[in-house]
């Protein structure tokens, strides 16, 4: 398996680029690459060119984060301005406009069937669940305090949730939180399960492998990628060589590969059966914050595609294979 560099880039945005998705593919269009940054702005690119197609405003701070709907006809932006815009990916237009207090909206994700917009909480140390048909909100996961005799506010304000992953059945939500924790959600329940230990930094990052709804990969300040049985709570493997924190991770369409991007401005490929870094690519010259893979299916048959975003304004396009 190996990365093969198609284009860059550079000035995509006017300041950091830190957020990064594709939005599938609808009976009219191909896929698209969705990107979000401290610019205040979100973009559309078209997938093979990098051409952009269209820069939508709307939120008075930077972007933190950029989802697609699994049918690809909406998307959503959240920012520092603590607002998430729901839009309709043709046409722009607003569909629902999200507010939440300050410091509480980080990553967001669609659930696998689209009916759900999970929000990472932030400071309310919990995870919003959106109804993606009345965006109403109808659940509050929330993250239990430590026991123990007298718990502080510092070790609640610890659990400042930064990250959110649904497994592939939708069956289970994991969150990542600024001291390394994951927690782990039945969602149908809307019941607390249980957390996973191993990392000792900020969890940035994190994605369920798409075949196995047991496996989830997690991306850590500690400058480790941690591979989790995130049922039976087990730590099954750590993946170390990047110089720095792990802001990003996600996996291949193929399950086979996991690709990281990280504050040491490399984008690492990962062969999941040797769990060993088996490429680096230099082509940032500053933190890299977001990488995802294309996700499968359209009429776009030329192959797999990872894309990655970074502190240096840049968006590099490259083919999996």
């Amino acid at each position: 398996m190996k990365l093969g560099g198609i284009k860059s880039v550079e000035n995509a945005h006017d300041d950091s680029v830190w957020a990064v998705t594709w939005v599938p593919a609808t009976a009219n269009r191909p896929p698209l690459l969705l990107t979000g940054s401290l610019d205040e702005t979100v973009r559309l690119w078209r997938s093979d060119d990098l051409l952009l197609d269209r820069t939508n405003t709307g939120h008075c701070l930077g972007v933190a984060s950029v989802a697609a709907h699994p049918l690809g006809s909406l998307a959503a932006s959240s920012s520092l301005d603590s607002f998430v815009r729901v839009f309709d990916v043709d046409s722009n237009a607003t569909v629902a406009t999200l507010e939440a207090p300050p410091s509480e909206v980080w990553q967001m994700r669609f659930d696998p069937k689209g009916s759900i917009l999970a929000v990472a909480g932030g400071g309310s140390a919990s995870v919003k669940l959106w109804d993606t048909s009345t965006w109403e909100l109808v659940a509050t996961l929330s993250i239990p305090r430590p026991e123990g005799p007298k718990p502080t506010d510092k070790s609640g304000s610890k659990k400042f949730v930064l990250s959110v992953a649904w497994s592939p059945d939708g069956k289970r939500l994991a969150c990542g939180s600024m001291d390394g924790t994951i927690s782990v959600f039945d969602v149908p329940r809307a019941k607390f399960l249980h957390h996973l230990e191993g990392h000792f930094m900020a969890v940035r990052s994190l994605v369920y492998s798409p075949y196995d709804p047991r496996v989830l990969f997690t991306a850590s300040d500690d400058g480790n990628i941690h591979m989790y049985d995130a049922e039976g709570k087990a730590l099954v493997g750590t993946m170390s060589g990047h110089a720095s924190w792990v802001l990003c991770v996600d996996v291949s369409p193929d399950g086979a590969a996991i690709a990281s991007g990280s504050s040491d401005r490399s984008v690492r490929l990962w062969d999941l059966s040797m769990r060993a870094s088996v490429q680096t690519m230099s082509n940032h010259t500053d933190q890299v914050w977001g990488v995802a893979f294309r996700p499968p299916g359209g009429t776009d048959a030329r192959g797999a595609r990872l894309a990655s975003v970074s502190d240096d304004k840049t968006i590099s396009l490259y083919d999996y294979s």
